[in-house]
């Protein structure tokens, strides 16, 4: 059984596989060890590539996910299918430095630490292989929000790469949100006891092969997190994203309509038909940006029959908004209780038709 599991979710990493097998068996003489990718079904082949080194070298495990993506879910489903006593989390595309490990291992086997956390921004560590300075300034916002709203009191509270016990991660599972990137600080505010936390420096590397899947919408990531921790069994977090989405898509029909009936002196119906466009428009693109962002639609041939469908959906729900809330204000209730009952109705609908056809998340 080895004593080290390395947990390493992949999209697209086929070019980084093979010379970071090569950085860990440099880096991890004397410790047994197994490495497993998670891998979201990369269209590159990445789980290939994986399954060709696992055929000649047994520490390699390869875990394929079929209609399921995310990095913290993978860490999860990772932990979960390893019976090593310890495990690393850490990103395949070279920028963690897979000789920060024996160090780390020692620091937890010996108690120095519950948890040791690979930290750009503890004195010696470098976060310079993020590619720009827009990136640098975002990834040092996120922890500074994330310190000040969860009480984390860590330089890094956002690191991708950390060691601890597999007990831990696995007591931890049932109450994590699964969602997004931000696992590290999921795990540590869901934990129900006090751990210890050390940090240790690291020198963030550039990128060695592949485009970064993260974005700009990483930097609110762990802010959906504590919405669906204390919230999420009242109202499922994807709901209340479309939601949000929606009502900003309202402003966006207004101001639309605003500008076409009124500013170009164009008649109330052609506006109407306008804004409700260009609204559906836009709360298309939002979704998939933010509410659906781990199954995000990309290239034109996928992001035209997706809008396609989003429309047509929502044309739906429309038509369950006002059937609804016309039946109900012809049976005596109150007009605007009416209208509202209306909303809900269509918002679930549209919700559960277009997670179900246009993202394939029912």
């Amino acid at each position: 059984m080895p004593d080290l599991a390395i947990i390493l979710p992949t999209l697209d990493e086929r070019e980084n596989i093979g010379p970071l097998v090569d950085r860990l068996h440099g880096a991890l003489g004397g410790i047994t060890w197994e490495a497993i990718f998670v891998d979201d079904n990369s269209p590159d082949g990445t789980a290939d590539a994986a399954r060709a080194l696992a055929s000649s070298d047994p520490r390699i495990r390869v875990i394929q996910r079929i209609g399921r993506r995310g990095l913290a879910s993978a860490v999860i489903e990772g932990a979960c299918a390893t019976a090593a006593p310890y495990i690393a989390v850490m990103d395949a595309d070279h920028q963690h430095d897979p000789a920060l490990l024996p160090g780390m291992l020692e620091l937890v086997r010996t108690g120095g630490a519950d948890v040791a956390v690979a930290s750009r921004f503890v004195d010696g560590g470098d976060p310079g292989g993020l590619a720009d300075a827009r990136r640098r300034e975002g990834s040092a916002m996120a922890n500074r929000l994330a310190r000040r709203l969860t009480g984390v009191e860590l330089s890094d509270p956002m690191s991708g790469y950390f060691l601890l016990e597999t007990r831990h991660m696995r007591d931890v599972a049932p109450r994590l949100s699964g969602i997004g990137f931000k696992v590290l600080l999921d795990f540590l505010t869901a934990s129900d006891r006090s751990l210890t936390v050390r940090e240790v420096p690291l020198q963030f590397a550039p990128r060695r092969a592949g485009a970064s899947k993260l974005d700009r919408a990483v930097a609110f990531e762990f802010l959906v997190g504590l919405y669906d921790r204390h919230l999420g069994r009242l109202i499922p977090t994807r709901f209340a994203l479309f939601g949000t989405v929606g009502a900003v898509g309202v402003a966006v029909h207004m101001a639309i309509l605003a500008l076409v009936f009124l500013v170009m002196g164009s008649g109330f119906a052609l506006g109407q038909a306008v804004a409700t466009f260009g609204a559906m428009s836009f709360n298309f693109w939002l979704n998939n940006w933010l509410t659906y962002r781990d199954q995000r639609l990309v290239g034109p041939r996928a992001m035209l029959t997706g809008w396609l469908g989003f429309c047509l959906t929502c044309s739906v729900g429309a038509v369950a908004n006002v059937a609804v809330a016309s039946l109900l204000q012809a049976n005596g209730i109150f007009w605007a209780l009416a209208a509202v009952a209306g909303i809900l109705i269509g918002a679930v609908w549209n919700y559960a038709l277009s997670s179900r056809f246009v993202w394939g998340r029912f």
